[in-house]
């Protein structure tokens, strides 16, 4: 047998070990934390802010994304799916809040309607990534089913107007919101602290 023959055999026979980060805490966080100063506003505690917009765009937003990259050089296609898409629906929330306070882009504010059938295109998705979920971890799918009753919760308050019906279930969504997203950080933090200490000590 030549030298050669002999180092493709060998080549074979190496296994590459992936010593990435996980990216799922750093998602998690962003979503989980971006979606709870949402819904404290949507709770009636104070009035839309730079500070929420600064949040979806950059932390909900971006760091999302960026997770989502990295979840696809994993080979994680939920994972990719999920922080990619949600990343960038803080990006979208924050464009429809932003586009129309720009003189050009003036006319193009959007209606409750819209904005109940946007929600729930979203909530669909959540439902679908949702059972997902249960073949993960329980913590996740709290995550999920929680997110996805809030958009359906959100569609409603929207379709029925900002009076009446419609305002009573933000504010429920408010609170539901909050949950999801306390749940999140729950998820992500619990990823980190097991981590480093290499035993279970958040349950998950």
């Amino acid at each position: 047998m030549s030298q050669n023959i002999k180092d493709v055999m060998n080549i074979r026979d190496i296994k590459i070990t992936d010593l990435s980060a996980n990216p799922a805490p750093l998602g998690l966080m962003g979503f989980g934390m971006t979606t709870v100063l949402l819904n404290i506003h949507n709770a009636g505690f104070y009035p839309m802010n730079a500070m929420i917009l600064s949040m979806g765009f950059f932390y909900g937003g971006l760091a999302q994304v960026i997770a989502g990259i990295m979840e696809w050089k994993k080979g994680n296609t939920f994972g990719t799916t999920a922080f990619t898409s949600y990343g960038l629906f803080w990006l979208t929330l924050v464009g429809i809040n932003l586009l129309p306070g720009i003189e050009i882009y003036s006319g193009f504010a959007t209606g409750p309607f819209p904005l109940a059938a946007y929600m729930f295109m979203w909530g669909l998705f959540t439902l679908v990534m949702f059972i997902g979920t249960l073949r993960g971890s329980k913590a996740l799918s709290v995550v999920f089913l929680t997110l996805a009753i809030l958009f359906f919760l959100l569609t409603a308050a929207f379709y029925l107007g900002a009076e009446g019906a419609g305002a009573g279930i933000l504010r429920i969504a408010g609170y539901e919101g909050i949950f999801t997203g306390l749940a999140a950080i729950y998820t992500a933090l619990g990823q980190v602290l097991n981590e480093a200490y290499g035993k279970k000590i958040v349950p998950l």
